[in-house]
């Protein structure tokens, strides 16, 4: 048989055999090497073969079975690892990833998948496989480890495969299944762990960011963002991220974590992408920081109010304050209290992000309030580099200390009795009918020590004061003259932060 170079194949004691063969056969195993002696009644006998073997001729065999089979035989199958958890098994008209070394039942290697580095991808139970492949895939888990015997009429048959494997060829499969889905499945969520307090949960076109591990059904990474040491960001529910992980993300709180589990049409398709194969089922592991929708204000949520509260917090007013500010997820950003001293600004006058400013109006000394702002009022999609992330909702506890009222809109000072007739000549000591800076920032410094005027609180003396003087210069030549010299009410309907 070694050359004519195929083996010898035939259904024992079946009379297509001489009887010593026949018999010489029966209990031999595969790969079992026997040296048959068969005398010449249990073979050809007086007559020979002419011209091949001579009358009452004893036979020697030197025999190896390579292969055996019944036609009673069915699917055999071993499985030698299981995965703990199995929440889905291999059903008809799935579809499934999986790599195997397939060999003969002598141990001869014929095809592999893992020396190709890619996996056998296939329909199961729809004719895509030889009959006995397509049962041998059926039941099998994500993880599970098998060998699948297949007698040769549920695979090749009489006539091989044409190259690698010959005809009434036994094969054998050493599977592991690394992936399976089927066409008509959607995403599958499960949630891990879910806030106590979840007052708002996502919808279409908020904007979340979150911390996520994505890995294969067989648990190998393939991204993450803690890696990368930043949170993904987008919109949800608008196509900026894969089908699958757009329904995904709908519905979750703050500080959800989830796991998604998306199909390949609902994720990176038959192409794959970078380290992801084609139609490879994903797992993203995710965490919520935080969420806001483009359309949000800043909250505001009364934590105490004094009850003698009637003096409200409004533009232009100097505050005094403590704060804590945090993200969502309760991560301390900064701190007043650590700093040991307070936060000083003049409401609305552009000192702190917009969501402060709305923050602290009509507030009373006193009261304590949390104020949640969305980042288009805060620090934006850049955030502060080291201190604040892109796009993340602010929280700020706050308890107002003091509160000193600001002067009217526009105003940067005010008289608090009557205006003298004579004011040039006042702040004109010297009579020469001009005033310096000099001049005029000491008689505003008399003005506002004794009590007859107020200067707008929260900003600088020197500053103010050149801001007015400036104003009022008219000309440019850092002198004031009675005809440029003009009260606030004497001016003609123009912005000005002056007199």
């Amino acid at each position: 048989s070694y050359d004519r170079g195929s083996t010898f194949n035939v259904f024992v004691g079946k009379g297509q055999l001489i009887a010593g063969m026949d018999k010489a056969l029966v209990g031999m195993c595969v790969n079992e090497r026997r040296f048959v002696k068969i005398p010449p009644k249990l073979a050809y006998g007086s007559e020979g073969v002419p011209g091949v073997i001579p009358p009452n001729a004893v036979l020697h065999f030197d025999v190896l079975l390579i292969d055996l089979w019944n036609s009673e035989d069915k699917v055999q199958i071993q499985t030698y690892f299981k995965p703990e958890k199995c929440p889905r098994t291999v059903q008809v008209s799935d579809f499934v990833r999986y790599h195997y070394n397939g060999t003969f039942l002598d141990g001869t290697l014929f095809d592999s998948s893992h020396n190709r580095m890619r996996t056998y991808d296939t329909y199961v139970g729809i004719g895509w496989l030889i009959p006995g492949m397509d049962q041998g895939l059926l039941g099998m888990c994500v993880g599970e480890k098998r060998i699948i015997t297949i007698p040769p009429f549920l695979a090749y048959g009489e006539e091989g495969d044409g190259k690698d494997i010959p005809g009434q060829a036994s094969l054998v499969f050493d599977v592991v299944l690394l992936d399976l889905h089927n066409p008509k499945d959607g995403i599958a969520i499960e949630n891990q762990h879910v806030p106590e307090s979840c007052e708002r949960r996502s919808q279409i076109g908020d904007f979340l960011r979150y911390h996520y591990n994505g890995t294969l059904l067989d648990g190998t990474l393939f991204d993450s963002s803690y890696s990368q040491n930043r949170t993904y960001d987008t919109y949800v529910g608008k196509g900026y991220v894969i089908a699958g992980m757009d329904e995904g993300l709908l519905g979750v709180c703050t500080g959800e974590k989830r796991r998604i589990i998306i199909p390949p049409h609902l994720g990176y398709g038959e192409e794959g992408r970078g380290k992801i194969p084609g139609s490879a089922v994903l797992v993203f592991d995710i965490h919520v920081v935080d969420f806001h929708n483009p359309s949000d204000s800043v909250s505001i949520t009364v934590n105490y109010k004094p009850s003698n509260c009637t003096v409200l917090s409004k533009k232009g007013d100097y505050l005094k304050y403590h704060y804590n500010a945090s993200l969502l997820d309760g991560t301390l950003l900064d701190s007043t209290h650590s700093l040991g001293k307070t936060y000083n600004i003049v409401l609305g006058s552009g000192q702190v992000v917009v969501g402060m400013d709305m923050g602290l109006q009509d507030m009373c000394v006193g009261e304590r309030r949390t104020v949640v702002i969305p980042p288009h009022l805060g620090y934006g999609e850049d955030g502060v580099e080291g201190e604040v992330p892109g796009s993340a909702v602010l929280v700020f506890d706050i308890e107002l200390l003091e509160l000193v009222s600001g002067l009217p809109e526009g105003y940067m000072f005010v008289w608090n009795g009557e205006v003298s007739p004579n004011l040039f000549e006042e702040i004109d000591q010297n009579h020469d009918g001009e005033v310096l800076l000099e001049e005029f920032s000491e008689y505003i410094r008399a003005q506002v020590d004794s009590g007859k005027g107020k200067l707008a609180p929260g900003f600088d003396f020197e500053k103010i004061v050149k801001n007015m003087f400036t104003n009022q210069d008219r000309d440019g030549n850092g002198k004031v003259t009675a005809e440029e010299f003009k009260l606030k009410d004497q001016e003609a309907k123009e912005e000005h932060d002056e007199l």
